[in-house]
């Protein structure tokens, strides 16, 4: 009896005694996982995770690779795609559209069907862009159309130019600043 009592109790204090050492360790191994990869698109220093897709090919992008378009910046994968879309932008115009919103560099202000203003409860992704639409109608000719055609209906040309502006750079700001004065300080 004196036996199986002394065996219960060293049970009892190894389950004590080992669990919330178990436990500790689950949450270390939990936060170092959590500090070694990125979440929600951020990286550990807290920027923003770069993302895009090639205009040309559709292969992963990189920040290096990049040519000015419409006075912002498209990315490529390597340098032989750059060259193929400066030699011929209007040939991955919708593309290089489409990674201009989905690199935030342009943002949406009107439907790009109509050109209306947008209702926020009219939206849909295309292509990994959340798109707004003014009514119903628009939302639903470009839901009902295939990739290719969304993404024609939404980031050509005359789409984007009705849809779309260019997103003011920190710089821009700055120097809207530094010019006022210079402005007051003539008159």
């Amino acid at each position: 009896m004196i036996r199986w009592s002394m065996l219960v109790m060293l049970l009892l204090a190894t389950v004590c005694f080992v669990a919330p050492a178990s436990a500790e360790d689950k949450a270390a191994t939990k936060k170092e996982k959590a500090e070694s990869t990125t979440e929600g698109g951020k990286k550990k220093d807290g920027e923003k995770k770069f993302t895009a897709k090639c205009p040309v090919s559709g292969a992963a992008a990189s920040e290096e690779q990049f040519a000015s378009y419409k006075d912002k910046q498209v990315y490529f994968c390597c340098e032989k795609c750059k060259a193929a879309f400066e030699a011929e932008p209007a040939k991955y115009e919708v593309k290089a559209n489409h990674q201009l919103v989905q690199t935030k560099q342009f943002k949406q202000k009107k439907c790009p069907i109509s050109g209306g203003d947008f209702v926020k409860e009219q939206s849909a992704r295309v292509s990994n862009v959340n798109v707004r639409f003014c009514c119903e109608k628009c939302k639903g000719a470009v839901q009902e159309a295939d990739a290719d055609a969304k993404m024609e209906m939404i980031f050509s040309a005359k789409a984007f130019k009705k849809a779309f502006v260019a997103v003011k750079d920190k710089s821009d700001g700055d120097k809207a600043k530094t010019d006022k004065p210079k402005e007051k300080a003539e008159k």
